[in-house]
């Protein structure tokens, strides 16, 4: 009985001292010594534990930011769904319909778009698309005023504008040096998708140096930071707290964002909205030469002993090519000392390059290298600018015109029917209102063949006063005809 009580009184303490000394002996066999011991998961490691302390920037960064940052809305004109004819291929009853309901009236429409504040006396910069052809541009300040806004210049085949309300004192982003971005380097996306005001995401820097098809001097940087539709304009930020790019386009299948969005690098939007502030366009350098990109296949054709260069197609007569005695088949490898290792870089080298000097263009003829001497020339292309900011329109209408040039006339297929080529048309103008764009050629006027400027005058004199003006203009090599009611601006 006593045995028994012992038991009972020292089963437990024995019981523990056995399984502690157990334990101590194979600790070491199953990690769970003090000197070896790992843990199941990893609460933060060095590099995770700065993480808070970047958190903590990009919250500054927003706070800091997002005032200069507007939301932009425009006002265009746009032509209303054509209406379909319940008479199937009847001629006789469709005729009657489109009599009717075939032309209906322009309506307004509206659309959104990001910018941001460069300059405290109220200059923004966003993209091109958000305000081309707006009628009416108002930006919205994150005080909640709302000012009326006035395009300073256009560019589009960069895809950037400058506008500019009048206002002081206004937050600005500073702009930093897209050339020193790094792929994988952390970024922030500050605009308005789908309307929603002040949104910020942040991302990592994808790629750069894209090239997506949207124009000759394409030169994107790639962003996994969601950028939606509305977002156009707004600024892409570095961790310094400065502007690396304009968020521009994104690409969906759904029309959302899937992770792949494109921004305009900040480098070359210093470049255009210096001139678009200056002058309210931007002049290029031009070399007249067109080229196409090196393949394999090209290379070794051409002895070329890797794929680089570009490969020039064919050469304008009379050309700064032509002159410096650059040959088709030639294959451009390095312009004003930069190497061209892609068929893109060079249109961006040539638009930089300032009119008049004499730049060394090496080629590969033959298989061996020959280098040639180019003064550049000046890009001649049709002004974006509208009428109303600088110059004045020639007419009523709004239009600011030019004669058209033998060589224009002969790129444009035009032969001898000349024109007058539209430089420039006034937001809100009569001509805008009827949807003419800055590169047409007008041919005719009411039917009569306009030849000069003073055409334009004389037909517009001539005509009735209650019926509008008969226009057939030269569009990418197409003709159309538009009519032209002076008395309806908007």
């Amino acid at each position: 009985m006593n045995g028994q009580r012992w038991w009972h009184r020292w089963a437990w303490p024995l019981g523990g001292l056995v399984v502690a000394l157990a334990v101590v002996m194979l600790a070491p066999q199953f990690g769970f010594s003090k000197a070896t011991r790992a843990p199941l998961w990893t609460e933060r490691s060095a590099a995770s534990a700065a993480a808070p302390v970047a958190n903590d920037g990009w919250v500054r960064l927003a706070r800091d930011l997002k005032p200069a940052v507007v939301n932009i809305s425009t006002k265009r004109a746009a032509e209303a769904p054509e209406a379909m004819s319940p008479f199937g291929d009847d001629e006789r009853f469709n005729q009657f319909f489109k009599h009717f309901f075939g032309n209906q009236p322009r309506r307004p429409a509206r659309s959104l778009g990001s910018g941001f504040i460069i300059n405290a006396d109220g200059h923004i910069v966003t993209n091109n698309h958000v305000v081309d052809g707006a009628t009416e541009i108002k930006v919205k300040l994150s005080d909640g005023r709302e000012l009326p806004a006035k395009v300073v210049g256009r560019d589009a085949k960069t895809d950037l504008a400058l506008i500019k309300v009048e206002a002081t004192g206004l937050p600005v982003i500073p702009l930093g040096k897209s050339g020193e971005l790094q792929v994988g380097e952390s970024v922030m996306a500050i605009g308005n998708p789908f309307g929603l005001e002040q949104t910020v995401t942040t991302g990592i820097v994808s790629a750069t140096g894209r090239v997506i098809g949207e124009g000759p001097y394409d030169n994107f940087i790639q962003t996994d930071a969601s950028i939606n539709p509305g977002n156009s304009g707004g600024p892409l930020i570095n961790t310094q707290g400065q502007a690396v790019g304009i968020n521009t386009a994104i690409f969906t299948q759904t029309g959302g964002s899937v992770g792949i969005g494109f921004a305009i690098p900040i480098d070359t939007a210093k470049t255009v909205v210096t001139q678009l502030a200056n002058g309210g366009q931007v002049v290029r350098g031009y070399l007249g030469v067109s080229i196409q990109p090196m393949t394999p296949d090209l290379a070794r054709s051409f002895g070329m002993p890797e794929v680089t260069g570009a490969l020039v197609s064919s050469v304008v007569d009379g050309s700064p090519a032509a002159k410096a005695g650059v040959k088709a088949g030639d294959v451009i490898t390095s312009y004003d000392g930069r190497k061209v290792g892609r068929s893109e870089d060079l249109p961006r080298a040539v638009a930089e390059t300032p009119i008049g000097r004499q730049v060394p263009v090496t080629v590969v003829r033959d298989g061996k290298p020959v280098t040639l001497q180019a003064m550049i020339a000046r890009l001649d292309e049709p002004e974006t600018r509208s009428a109303a900011q600088g110059k004045p329109a020639k007419d009523a209408l709004g239009l600011s015109l030019a004669p058209v040039t033998p060589a224009e006339a002969q790129e444009r297929g035009l032969g001898d029917r000349g024109g007058v080529v539209v430089r420039g048309v006034q937001d809100g103008s009569p001509a805008a209102n009827a949807g003419l764009q800055p590169g047409d050629v007008i041919t005719e006027i009411n039917r009569a063949p306009v030849r000069n400027v003073d055409d334009v005058k004389q037909a517009m004199d001539k005509r009735a006063k209650d019926k509008p003006a008969l226009f057939l203009v030269h569009r990418n090599g197409a003709s159309l005809y538009l009519a032209v009611n002076p008395t309806a601006a908007s």
